[in-house]
């Protein structure tokens, strides 16, 4: 199976952009997408032989997942089931016959880190959602995590130390998902391999690639012989994330 996960920074704007190129290049069995910011009657993207699942916040144009899939569920929720946090549109879980997949869109703790606190009580209870639905079978995780974990994440790290995205506490909470038995598919596979997902709109950083690994894919540590060619398509445009990606063979 091949899966996909893109953090479009909205569907609409995407789509005027080349969604539709990539998304039939890479030919996906299961395609995630983060900050879709769209409502179900905003669009219309149907393509063959797939069904989609929309997550959309409460407050219009902010947030949302969507997955499109052409292996049907055996079950799909929305939220991890706490009301506090489900409100956003920022998870999606699909129940297949061997696995959980999950795409999440983790809260910005906002420039002034006014949201780190909810981001340290949301961490601790999306891995502990993780957790449970281990218990059943392994989990798969991909989204924009909004985190670059080590200094090999991320282009300028000692200069945005203490920054969103870059804080202590954000970085640990990353090593307490790996801690927890969950792996980094991209580095586990690519140990010394500088690359990144997204690039800020500012001073050409994208050009310069001045960028930072926030996107990922994570597996439960028992399926992560099963996962083969995690890549980051930093050639890829239309956002100012590019997509990431897996193969996996759980037969």
């Amino acid at each position: 199976m091949k899966l996909i996960s893109w953090n479009v920074a909205g569907f609409r704007a995407c789509l005027k952009k080349g969604f539709d190129d990539f998304f039939k290049e890479i030919d996906a069995d299961v395609f995630a997408i983060q900050e879709s910011k769209v409502e179900k009657d905003q669009f219309e993207y149907n393509p063959e032989g797939y069904e989609m699942y929309l997550y959309p916040a409460e407050k219009k144009g902010y947030s949302g997942t969507m997955v499109y899939t052409r292996i049907k569920p055996l079950n799909v929720t929305y939220g991890m089931g706490i009301e506090e946090h489900d409100h956003e549109g920022r998870i999606i879980t699909l129940e297949f016959n061997d696995f959980f997949f999950v795409t999440e869109y983790v809260p910005n703790v906002k420039r002034d880190l006014s949201r780190l606190d909810y981001r340290m009580k949301w961490e601790d209870d999306f891995r502990a959602y993780l957790k449970e639905l281990e218990q059943v079978k392994p989990v798969v995780l991909c989204g924009d995590l909004n985190v670059a974990h080590t200094e090999m994440d991320i282009k300028n790290a000692k200069a945005n130390i203490g920054n969103a995205g870059f804080t202590y506490e954000e970085r640990g909470k990353f090593s307490e998902l790996l801690d927890a038995g969950f792996i980094d598919t991209f580095r586990y596979y690519n140990k010394d391999k500088e690359q990144y997902s997204w690039w800020s709109y500012m001073g050409n950083a994208r050009s310069k690639n001045i960028g930072w690994r926030i996107d990922y894919f994570v597996v439960s540590k028992d399926i992560i012989k099963k996962v083969s060619n995690a890549k980051i398509y930093d050639e890829v445009m239309g956002s100012d994330h590019c997509p990431i990606g897996i193969d996996i063979n759980l037969e």
